[in-house]
């Protein structure tokens, strides 16, 4: 059959949008995740502009907020606002998010006043921060799928997910650079990525893919939101001391948001199944690609989502002190250290994405998984005070297995379903990954600090009386939550110095005071108890790598839905 001269005329006009999309996309995503990794490493400097100590008590909660709030508002938020593309245009709502991620970010650089009421402040923008990112989240995976063919997708998911991991590692070297010149220009730094991608979406993007026009689904909205909302936080105050105990795990408030969470979320399968147009096609679940490859990614997200806090905290709480690295410097240079990881990630990532177009997802992501299931076992085989090169080998392969798997995995499950429900499917896939990532931390956390508990107390008591410390303040000090010493490594204090009081350290010889604030006094008292609770973290890792392989493999061979 002749083609027309306007489908001549659109063919390339049609073939430069895939590319505007894939652009624009990339900005959005890489924007969003060097502001993650640009707060993580600037926490200190950011605590100290506000002054306010976040290792007190009464103050943790405050920086677990900073951590984690981003991450829950998106969890929750990122089904809804994927329907709410279906149904409204995914460009609009993508468009959006980057105006409100780009305001928060203004917000966030002008944080008035100081103490508690300023990080609560910037707790409340980095939420509606996370309402920005939840719609770019929602949307970006969705707007590729409609702009390329399904013989070019993986590809562009490779590409996009590059931007991904490289605004993850210059985040961490931008964030060390710019916190020691002043903690607002952390957050000023994405406000000109976010102008311009705002305007340029604005302008550039537009609407092809197909709507679904029909009722919002407020009740499953309600029950959804409320419920993973409740689950999450109650993971986030699981880890925090609770009266006399480590954790919160066992405080009335945090089982009652569990149990209610879980209630509801049940509730909610029942509405959106007997819904004509629910929130959710819990259809789709029947389409093997589309459940094996959630599974696959959430098991994937549970692996890997307290990796990054785990490495953190071995690098700048125990090797890079032993390798003469002042406490002040881990931050940066733990970022430096794990460059081996985005190398790996960077190799296979486009590379897989464009072959998996060819060949399907299914040996991709399953060799994927196996291969990080391996470098588990390896990174549980080290000492605490690791050959780097190894260390470094392994996390390179561990790089690899998850480029691997990310752009196939997410390429996968987009063309596994009908072209209405794209958005939502994008939202779930988002769903999955990002509360994974937070379930991860809890269950990396609660290991970490139960491996602690176990040993650390004596062990410190033992190091600090036979360094002249009165035996009273020594117990004292070392019956203090396990969690200070983790998220004091994990900030870059010295943590002996955050812990012990003032005037004890300074009523001490000078030489034994030395000692126990040094380069090794620290590390050596908690390599031992630190890499107990490691191994069990990384045993979990390993078994959800493997499951996520066995999900990956049963999704069968390449699928694409009929209606793409």
């Amino acid at each position: 059959m002749a083609l027309s001269l306007q489908q001549i005329k659109a063919a390339p006009e049609k073939d430069s949008y895939k590319w505007t999309a894939l652009s624009n996309t990339t900005l959005g995503v890489f924007m969003a995740s060097l502001d993650a990794s640009i707060v993580i490493i600037s926490l200190p400097a950011i605590f100290r502009g506000i002054q306010l100590n976040p290792l007190e008590p009464a103050n943790i909660s405050y920086l677990l907020w900073m951590l984690m709030g981003y991450m829950v508002c998106t969890a929750v938020l990122v089904v809804a606002f994927g329907r709410m593309g279906d149904m409204f245009g995914r460009v609009r709502m993508y468009n959006a998010g980057f105006l409100v991620f780009t305001l928060a970010s203004i917000a966030l650089s002008l944080t008035p006043g100081h103490g508690g009421a300023a990080a609560l402040y910037m707790i409340i923008m980095r939420i509606v921060q996370g309402i920005g990112g939840a719609f770019l989240m929602a949307n970006s995976t969705a707007i590729l799928t409609d702009a390329f063919p399904p013989e070019q997708r993986g590809l562009a998911m490779g590409i996009n997910m590059i931007a991904v991991i490289a605004g993850q590692f210059i985040g961490l070297l931008a964030g060390g650079l710019l916190a020691d010149v002043h903690w607002r220009l952390v957050f000023w730094i994405s406000v000109p990525f976010g102008l311009f991608g705002t305007v340029w979406a604005y302008m550039k993007l537009r609407e092809i893919g197909a709507k679904d026009e029909i009722e919002h689904d407020w009740w499953g909205n309600i029950t959804f939101a409320a419920g993973l909302i409740l689950i999450l936080v109650a993971i986030t105050y699981g880890i925090q001391p609770y009266g006399n105990h480590l954790m919160g795990w066992t405080s009335p408030a945090v089982l009652a948001e569990l149990v209610v969470g879980v209630l509801l979320l049940i509730l909610f399968v029942v509405i959106e199944r007997r819904l004509k147009a629910p929130m959710f096609n819990l259809r789709l679940f029947n389409i093997r690609a589309f459940t094996a490859g959630n599974v696959a990614g959430l098991l994937s997200a549970i692996g890997r989502g307290g990796l990054q806090f785990m490495l953190i905290i071995w690098l700048q709480g125990i090797w890079l002190p032993l390798h003469g690295y002042s406490f002040e410097s881990t931050p940066l240079w733990a970022g430096i250290y794990m460059l081996p990881l985005t190398v790996g990630f960077l190799l296979a990532g486009p590379a897989s994405g464009y072959l998996s177009d060819r060949y399907g997802a299914r040996y991709f992501a399953t060799g994927g998984m196996a291969l990080g299931a391996l470098c588990f076992a390896l990174l549980m085989l080290l000492p605490a005070n690791f050959n780097f090169w190894l260390f470094a080998l392994i996390l390179l392969f561990m790089g690899i297995g998850s480029g691997l798997f990310a752009a196939p995995n997410t390429t996968a499950i987009m063309n596994a379903v009908p072209a209405r429900e794209r958005g939502q499917a994008s939202g779930m896939r988002a769903t999955f990954m990002n509360s994974g990532q937070v379930l991860s931390i809890g269950l990396f956390f609660s290991l970490m600090i139960l491996g602690l508990a176990a040993t650390l107390p004596h062990s410190m008591s033992a190091g600090l009386i036979q360094q002249g410390v009165p035996p009273a303040v020594a117990r004292q000090v070392a019956s203090l939550p396990p969690v200070s010493s983790l998220f004091a490594a994990f900030l870059g204090y010295n943590p002996m110095q955050q812990l012990l009081p003032k005037p004890v350290l300074a009523a001490l010889p000078q030489r034994n005071a030395a000692q126990i604030t040094g380069q090794e006094f620290f590390p050596k008292l908690i390599s031992m108890p630190f890499m107990r609770g490691l191994r069990i973290a990384f045993t979990l890792s390993l078994l959800a790598y493997a499951v996520a392989a066995g999900a990956s493999w049963m999704r069968g061979g390449k699928y694409v839905h009929k209606d793409q």
